[in-house]
């Protein structure tokens, strides 16, 4: 309770002198506090149940908090044991079994083993599950081929599949993989998310809205110590004052810098990290109403947008133009004989000309910030620009993150015509299959918000997932991305290098191609 308390004081007195400083670009002038590391996030957590959650921005607290049966090995986006120690897989591919730890207590005191497994996966998986209903689970497709998880003994779990499915271990990695404690969820109910409980290096404090979410070390934790005594993870939506914060001091550690603000940060007092990794921002175009149902209008605003200088200009070199709908991070499965729609707005005029096209009122949905989104509201005042360069009519309507999430994840029929959204992937299987198939249209439970159908994308996604050959995963990956590209259900804007700042009292801290923040190493002096 000490520590707590003094995390609580400290913050606030933080907190309070760098508001005093408003704007001030001097070098740090707050001290936050010796062993308690404060992250400057990007919005508010939406829940801190990992189930329950899509947002990076959600996730990179939680994998501080809980650990999955495997996860990715760092650096990499390769998967190692983690609260499994070891598994084997069925001859046909459709079974997996983990042999689990026998040491590991979730952070109320109550045992990890094959039970708390096989209670995540049904809570998700099976509507008649006691705790079903403290969802919903938007992510659960990820485990949609799993038939059963069986307790085959204390510390060994079975998970039965409907065939041979390549993602999975992947997709155990994935933040919603994340174990959670069985008697935390039965003990809160629908109120977990407020109350978290895992097996992590560091265990929930508290959560004050709209101020901070607090972490501490958790003194019982089965593998090595935290390298701090507490992280406090702030919201601050607007980027120009979190990178305010950041050089007044206010704050340790941030992740997005905005492009223009990396300059600010190459003197002494801070270093700065980046990390290569599967991200692709898009607009989502809404293909099922409005002037994007023709596919020739789709492909007119893929040509009228000028993503090189979008590339360049607005985002300072910090990404590359996107090609199509995979990112090149997952070298095995791009398609590298793909380019990018060319900026070439007297093709986009022609396109719009022969779809009756030409003057179309647009509905753009902008976020202010968000996970991945890259300086959003200057990029979507200059795609505005180039839309209207063509004769296309656009109005922006912004929304703080979760707000925007909630608007657009449930699809933009009759609200919308085009989105911003950005995604970062653990395979080459989870953007597509959750947000291109026909089964992925919102009232499915998926993210095609644009409802994109191309029954072909769909029947080459399926393959790819069934497929035990790397080889012919990539063959169908690639022949899915020439298909994607050329319908245009999104304009393809750019793949980005992921960033952070810190200040020089940290050490330790590396980013992950996950786009995940792992902390349990990092030291604050």
């Amino acid at each position: 309770m000490k520590l707590l308390t003094m995390t609580r004081r400290t913050l606030l007195a933080a907190a309070t002198s760098t508001l005093a400083l408003g704007t001030l670009t001097a070098p740090a002038l707050a001290q936050t506090p010796e062993g308690v590391l404060i992250v400057g996030q990007i919005a508010e957590p939406k829940s801190l149940d990992p189930a329950a959650v899509t947002a990076v921005n959600d996730f990179r607290i939680l994998v501080n908090v809980y650990e999955g049966l495997v996860r990715y090995k760092p650096g990499t986006l390769e998967v190692e044991p983690q609260l499994a120690t070891s598994w084997e897989i069925s001859e046909d591919g459709s079974e997996y079994t983990f042999t689990l730890r026998d040491d590991v207590t979730f952070h109320d005191g109550t045992p990890f083993n094959a039970e708390a497994v096989k209670f995540n996966f049904d809570r998700m998986l099976k509507e008649d599950h006691p705790y079903h209903n403290t969802g919903p689970f938007p992510l659960a497709f990820f485990f949609g081929s799993v038939q059963e998880t069986e307790v085959v003994d204390e510390y060994t779990v079975k998970f039965k599949l409907n065939g041979p499915y390549a993602p999975f271990l992947s997709n155990l990695a994935y933040p919603t993989g994340l174990i959670v404690s069985p008697a935390a969820v039965e003990a809160n109910g629908a109120d977990f998310g407020r109350n978290p409980s895992g097996t992590g290096p560091f265990k929930f404090a508290e959560w004050r809205s709209n101020e901070a979410v607090v972490i501490e070390k958790n003194p019982d934790y089965w593998g090595d110590a935290a390298g701090t005594n507490a992280v406090v993870f702030r919201p601050i939506t607007d980027a120009n004052t979190r990178v305010a914060e950041m050089l007044a001091g206010g704050i340790d550690m941030m992740v997005e810098v905005p492009p223009t603000s990396l300059g600010q940060f190459e003197g002494d007092g801070f270093n700065v990290v980046e990390q290569a990794g599967p991200h692709v921002w898009f607009l989502i175009l809404n293909a099922k109403e409005g002037p994007f149902a023709d596919k020739k209008v789709r492909q007119a605003a893929n040509y009228a947008i000028n993503k090189e200088a979008l590339v360049n200009d607005v985002l300072e070199g910090t990404a590359e133009v996107a090609a199509g709908p995979t990112p090149p991070a997952f070298a095995w499965a791009y398609n590298e004989a793909l380019d990018p729609y060319p900026y070439d707005p007297e093709k986009a005029k022609a396109l719009l000309a022969e779809a009756g096209a030409e003057g179309a009122e647009l509905t753009f949905y902008v976020t202010e910030g968000g996970s991945g989104m890259l300086d959003p509201v200057a990029m979507g005042t200059a795609i505005q620009a180039d839309l209207a360069a063509v004769g296309l009519n656009v109005t922006i309507e912004t929304y703080e993150w979760n707000t925007f999430l909630g608007e657009v994840n449930p699809g933009l029929e009759g609200k919308a015509d085009m989105a911003e959204m950005a995604w970062m992937t653990n395979d080459p299987d989870t953007l597509p299959y959750l947000a291109l198939r026909t089964d992925a249209w919102p009232d499915a439970g998926g993210f095609n918000s644009g409802y994109y159908s191309n029954p072909e994308v769909d029947k080459l996604l399926e393959e790819a997932r069934v497929a035990t050959d790397q080889g012919k995963r990539a063959e169908l990956y690639k022949q899915m991305q020439v298909i994607v590209q050329d319908d245009a259900p999104w304009v393809f804007v750019a793949n980005w290098k992921q960033n952070a700042v810190t200040s020089d009292r940290v050490e330790n801290f590396s980013l992950e191609p996950s786009f995940l923040l792992q902390l349990s190493k990092v030291v604050k002096n």
